[in-house]
């Protein structure tokens, strides 16, 4: 099962950078074991055709969309990672999660997620929203895998 991050903006230079690449990594190299192949990203330039490209990349992914906004559902790390387990034993397909622009998604974008998820009711610069959910896929893949990174 593919995961994968499509985010508006770009990291590029960012202080945060260092941190999503080194999650990034975590997940792919313990993901493989046990059918995850790695975390994917793809960063769309916040600017005047961004939502078209959005809508594109959206069109193009052909499994799970799990949309990353404040008013999604509340999950914990255990329930992630069944999620994860479940979606890749049942071939759900690829599970595609995607931080979109500084105001939010438009309603024909809210339309098309399969799965809202919030990362907690307080407000996450969008830099710090992909460390956060990089490390929350590695600690899912570390429950799942019975590395001793999650501790109850």
């Amino acid at each position: 099962m593919r995961l994968a991050l499509l985010a508006v903006g770009q990291m590029r230079g960012s202080d945060e950078a260092p941190l999503y690449e080194d999650y990034a990594k975590r997940v792919t190299q313990s993901g493989r074991s046990i059918g995850f192949d790695g975390l994917h990203l793809t960063q769309i330039k916040d600017h005047g055709d961004a939502t078209a490209k959005l809508h594109a990349a959206l069109d193009a992914h052909k499994g799970l969309i799990i949309l990353l906004d404040e008013g999604g559902e509340n999950w914990s790390s255990q329930e992630l990672a069944n999620r994860l387990a479940q979606w890749r034993d049942t071939g759900r397909g690829d599970a595609l999660f995607v931080i979109g622009p500084a105001d939010g998604f438009d309603a024909t974008v809210k339309a098309r997620g399969d799965i809202t998820l919030s990362l907690g009711k307080m407000t996450w610069p969008h830099m710090l929203a992909r460390v956060m959910l990089a490390e929350q896929l590695w600690r899912a893949i570390s429950i799942l895998t019975a590395h001793p990174y999650h501790r109850a």
